[in-house]
């Protein structure tokens, strides 16, 4: 008689109650979140991919069973579904994953559905970590990283009336090697009702996306940010950040009227491209101009007269806001930066008397 074969040793599941440091590349290889779409949507660590163990009518099926049938029915169904999407995801994700792959999972509170993959992926042979906590450990994790890591840096603001091209001007010195912190970019908001069209990530995304951007700085060299109020749109700024901010010197970028009209005209060629829209838009401010003046834009949208317009807009409605805005938060932006347009190649050249060009930001 053959001896009895011994069993295959495994890898068990670990788990971690810690997030690697910050400015330190990730150590897993994945990182997976097991919860639902919705719940995916509304927030997730950054770099997460969604492999859910119950969808979204899944998740409600057995909740509803568990509040009207009790656990056991409700278990026997659950179970069900997270065994069969298991194998989907083995089958379709898993399937070119090599021998070292080193995940890391997390569910809610790091339970039942974290553990219910991370079983099955460490019987494969695979070295397995589950978040202990699960995603409500990462939001506390993320809401005190906010309360601190804003205040470890320096700020440069970047003031400027519409169209002077204040977006374009961060985007180059990025590209110079500064450090900028894009917050109209993480918000999805262009800030102005002529604006728009993305939507927006929920506050609790927006802040791990804005922690995101911080571990990607390093203190010791300053962030320019453009001048925000501490609303973008639908989601806030830190505390500590919006204060920081509005102690912060900087500059205010000045370009001549015409070279705005000129600026915002490009920049908002998809309105101009759809008169109605753009109409629909302007009747917003009805409450703020009174209709007789919003009657009068809607005429020159209709007559495609974007220069009047664009000047009347900036004369009535931007420039008054901006001026009484940025006295009120900014009082310590006193450089002015005149350039003769907004175009890309005046405001490089502007970057670069800024920041002159280096692959390391604390140069």
């Amino acid at each position: 008689m053959s001896a009895p074969l011994a069993p295959r040793p495994v890898n068990l599941p670990q788990t971690t109650e810690t997030l690697w440091e910050r400015g330190t590349p990730c150590p897993y290889d994945e990182v997976i979140d097991v919860r639902a779409p919705v719940e995916y949507l509304e927030d997730h660590l950054p770099g997460a991919v969604n492999l859910p163990v119950l969808t979204d009518a899944e998740r409600a099926e057995v909740g509803t069973l568990y509040r009207h049938e009790g656990s056991f029915t409700a278990g026997k169904v659950g179970a069900a579904y997270v065994s069969a999407n298991i194998a989907h995801h083995l089958q379709e994700h898993f399937a070119g994953k090599g021998r070292d792959y080193k995940p890391l999972l997390y569910c809610w509170r790091g339970g039942q559905r974290s553990s219910s993959i991370a079983h099955v992926l460490a019987q494969v042979g695979w070295r397995v970590t589950v978040l202990k906590g699960g995603y409500k450990n990462y939001r506390g994790h993320v809401r005190r990283q906010l309360e601190a890591v804003p205040a470890l840096f320096d700020y440069r603001v970047i003031a400027g009336a519409t169209g002077t091209g204040k977006t374009r001007l961060l985007h180059a010195l990025a590209a110079r090697g500064a450090q900028v912190l894009d917050l109209e970019g993480l918000a999805k908001h262009r800030g102005s009702v002529l604006g728009g069209g993305e939507l927006q990530p929920t506050q609790k995304h927006f802040d791990s996306l804005l922690l995101a951007a911080f571990d990607r700085l390093v203190p010791g060299a300053p962030v320019w940010v453009e001048a925000e109020s501490n609303r973008i749109g639908n989601v806030y700024l830190p505390s500590v950040l919006w204060a920081k901010m509005q102690a912060s010197g900087g500059i205010e970028v000045q370009v001549p009227t015409a070279g705005r009209i000129q600026h915002l005209v490009t920049e908002y060629a998809n309105l101009i491209a759809d008169p109605e829209l753009l109409t629909e838009k302007l009747r917003l401010l009805t409450s703020r101009h009174g209709p007789r003046l919003i009657e009068a834009w809607c005429q020159l949208t209709n007559a495609a007269n974007w220069d009047e317009l664009v000047e009347s807009l900036l004369t009535v409605h931007y420039d008054p806001a901006y001026s009484a805005s940025t006295e009120r938060c900014y009082p310590n932006v006193t450089q002015t930066e005149a350039v003769e347009n907004a175009t890309a190649p005046a405001l490089e050249a502007l970057a670069g008397r800024l920041h002159p060009h280096s692959a390391d930001p604390t140069t």
